[in-house]
């Protein structure tokens, strides 16, 4: 490792936080502390910088126990808002996954594949308080002999409600285009034939895991925002590599890494776990995600300083390439370029739409500094690190 300059530990910021000293920036500020200052005395002057990112994620959902009935059961089937949850756990547990479809949803009658209500939605009901239907069915045994139970619940009815997401908050992702001659409806959003429209995810220079590239501060035990309460990072996300190919500054250019993450549905808000209907793919889960990473040195002011102009997209065709080999790389397209309107590519101009709110991902970024700075949020320092690779280092670090 380098003789950094700039040494810091998660205790001692951690005790800045409870004194009320500690100083705190977003990301989208960082950047210009870092160009005003430089990385080092930047990482003198700051302590956090927060993240933050809300976008669809549909690797998620809810692990919920429903409490024993009298006489008790052993759920083999459980449906929410006839939303099938499964129930092949335990006697009152079920997982619903925020892409699981309601079946009998009358949109997909009249235009199939189109639904309007899924898990995603049911988890959204939940955190809002909402009134849920629960319907559970057993097969009956000598200890547990109740075989149908059908009642109304909220979230308070409920013993444990634990959000729980395989695979969140993807560290970059694809620029997707239709290079085909029909209209294609995908996970990435209507999709416009011969290249009419270009649809983009994740929050760039927000992007909680695009400023700490190589997971240094990031892993088990992580305290994070999620969904407007406090979660934890469980570990690596399905699908996390850190082998993607990389900008000279570390940053991924595709989707590398991921995480996996918890909290208590209790603690959070449906502002930021929002059901999701999307035209032609079926349903999910909209995901609000902030983590705070610690400048503990002078290259991770650096990592956090990243901006828009410096992260890149590749462009995939999804009409022609994508369902069978996952798409080659056409190209290569910023972050500022995206949020800019419009790309350019094959010589004409593409307008772009992004599936992820960035004034959410502000707000996010905002509402995590506001706890830390107020010392109602501490670090938590991860027991173990995401799986990651080595990086040489920033040429001329100064």
């Amino acid at each position: 490792m380098p003789d950094f300059k700039v040494n810091k530990t998660f205790e001692e910021i951690n005790e800045k936080i409870k004194k009320g000293t500690v100083v705190v920036v977003t990301a989208e500020q960082m950047i210009g502390v870092t160009r005003e200052h430089g990385p080092i005395e930047a990482a003198r002057k700051v302590d956090v910088v927060t993240t933050g990112t809300f976008g669809i994620m549909c690797s998620s959902g809810a692990l919920l126990n429903f409490g024993h009935t009298n006489p008790r059961m052993k759920a083999s089937k459980v449906y929410l808002n006839d939303v099938e949850a499964y129930a092949g756990i335990a006697a009152v547990d079920c997982y619903i996954g925020a892409t699981q479809t309601r079946e009998d949803d009358p949109q997909n009658k009249v235009f199939p594949g189109r639904f309007r209500y899924g898990g995603g939605h049911v988890i959204e009901d939940l955190v809002a308080g909402k009134p849920v239907t629960l319907k559970a069915y057993g097969y009956g045994t000598d200890c547990y002999p109740n075989r149908e139970v059908e009642k109304t619940m909220t979230i308070h009815d409920f013993r444990d409600t634990l959000l729980l997401n395989p695979r969140n908050a993807y560290q970059n992702y694809n620029c997707a285009i239709n290079n085909s001659k029909k209209t294609i409806y995908t996970y990435m959003g209507i999709l416009r034939p011969d290249c009419m429209n270009a649809n983009y995810s994740t929050s760039g220079q927000l992007s909680p895991l695009l400023n700490d590239p190589f997971y240094r501060t990031i892993g088990l035990g992580t305290r994070i925002f999620l969904g407007g309460g406090v979660g934890y990072v469980i570990g690596a996300g399905t699908q996390h590599t850190a082998h993607s190919k990389r900008s000279e500054n570390g940053v991924v250019m595709g989707g590398s890494g991921t995480i996996a993450v918890q909290g208590d549905m209790k603690q959070m808000s449906a502002r930021f776990l929002r059901g999701a209907s999307i035209t032609g793919y079926g349903c999910s889960l909209n995901v609000g995600l902030g983590i705070p990473v610690p400048v503990l040195n002078e290259e991770m002011a650096m990592f956090t300083a990243v901006s828009d102009e410096e992260i890149f997209a590749p462009i995939v065709d999804y009409g022609l390439e994508y369902p069978q080999d996952g798409g080659s790389v056409l190209g290569y397209v910023t972050y500022s370029q995206l949020r800019s309107g419009e790309i350019d590519f094959a010589g004409r101009k593409i307008a772009t739409a992004s599936l992820s709110s960035y004034s959410a991902a502000i707000e996010i970024a905002n509402t995590l500094k506001d706890w830390i700075s107020s010392g109602k949020f501490l670090l938590g320092k991860p027991v173990e690190t995401l799986p990651s690779m080595d990086f040489k280092g920033f040429p001329n670090l100064s």
